[in-house]
């Protein structure tokens, strides 16, 4: 087969993850392919709007024994079952062989309850209060970004029983710890080589740090300019946009980012640049749950610069000589669900052993994400009932 024979709507292929340095398998062909796995149970998409044997209800008992304030808004809390602990960590042991290292770490876990009646998720929850959300995701990274020891802060969603849930009251997390954990560490590798190299760019994208280019803001400027119909686009506003990125592993993943200028953390939005983010999450989740009208699965996860600047508020602008600018705010949207609500995508076989592989190109999911309705269906269908 010669190259201008290649179709990637229906000829196998491999895709590289420039932030990773993976590539997944993209098999086109392989849509037509029957399901006679595993099926899942529907996600109850119907839930009371108070659960009195909730931990996360306004003045319920935790499972730790600790009594919930009667909250009206968003709120937060440690974790009474955190996976890291506060500080200062014991001292590892010398290692009984040089392939068998351990390397303590200390932090913190914090749950923020995104409203206090139990069955709004955050596509239902109305914009301010997403953006109430938003302003507690800022805070706790500054916060916790400058305790002493803490090197980097992850904050992430699971939604939904599918993606291990184990509370259907809306919620996330926001993990601190002294060290950078892997994934996030590869990313900001592959940032930090892509503005140090010597290729020069006149693209037209914004700039990093010390006018270097940057890996994300040199994709988004290329995906935001391609035609939408042709494209992995899925949604955009004023300063974000929503794209399932040309290495998505998960069927309908995707990447959330601004894309006007290089921004390295929450700590640097502007108030518009959060308004705007409020409204994009609001409007990418509803589409999410319109796609297969249900309580859409995911896991979600933000990355950005480990921790904020230290030293007071900090400047909305990058800062030239700080090396940690080189970050580039974006959230990964990663959900389960393939052929419809009850069918998901095992990563299994050859994905564990070898390397991802996906059937529906990401070119086709971002055009069924695109064709959903900016109503979510519950609306839709209270407005018609």
């Amino acid at each position: 087969m010669s190259a201008d024979e290649f179709d990637p709507s229906t000829h196998p292929h491999r895709r590289l993850n420039p932030l990773t340095g993976e590539h997944v398998l993209v098999s086109p062909h392989r849509n037509k392919r029957p399901w006679q796995g595993q099926v899942e149970p529907p996600q109850s998409a119907v839930l009371p709007q108070y659960d009195p044997k909730c931990y996360l209800c306004p003045g319920n008992e935790r499972a730790g024994g600790k009594k919930n304030d009667l909250y009206e808004a968003t709120m937060s809390f440690e974790n009474d079952y955190a996976a890291v602990l506060p500080g200062p960590a014991p001292i590892a042991p010398v290692a009984p062989h040089p392939l068998l290292q351990t390397e303590p770490v200390h932090g913190g876990c914090d749950v923020i309850i995104f409203h206090p009646r139990h069955d709004l998720t955050l596509p239902r929850l109305a914009i301010g209060e997403v953006e109430k959300v938003v302003e507690e995701w800022e805070r706790l990274y500054r916060a916790r970004g400058s305790q002493e020891g803490v090197e980097y802060v992850q904050i992430f969603e699971n939604k939904g029983a599918m993606m291990g849930c184990s509370n259907p009251h809306p919620h996330c997390q926001v993990w601190s710890m002294s060290a950078v954990p892997s994934l996030p560490a590869t990313e900001l590798s592959s940032l930090r080589k892509y503005a140090l190299a010597d290729a020069q760019t006149d693209s037209g994208a914004p700039r990093g740090p010390g006018g270097r280019p940057c890996l994300l803001c040199e994709y988004v400027h290329f995906e935001v300019g391609t035609e939408l119909e042709a494209g992995r686009v899925v949604v955009k506003n004023e300063h974000w946009v929503a794209l399932v990125p040309w290495w998505a592993v998960w069927p309908f993943e995707v990447l959330l980012l601004p894309y006007k200028r290089h921004i390295p953390s929450l700590a640097h939005l502007t108030s518009e640049e959060k308004a705007s983010f409020a409204r994009i999450l609001s409007d990418m989740t509803k589409r999410y749950d319109n796609l297969f009208s249900c309580s859409f699965a995911y896991s979600m996860g933000i990355h950005q610069r480990p921790v904020p600047p230290q030293g007071g508020e900090s400047p909305v602008a990058v800062n030239k000589e700080d090396d940690s600018d080189i970050a580039h705010l974006h959230l990964h949207f990663k959900p389960p669900l393939l052929r419809s609500a009850t069918v998901k995508k095992f990563l299994v076989g050859f994905e564990l052993m070898a390397e991802p592989q996906r059937d529906l190109t990401p070119e086709q999911a971002a055009a069924r994400l695109r064709a959903c309705s900016e109503v979510h269906y519950l609306d839709a269908e209270a407005d018609r009932g």
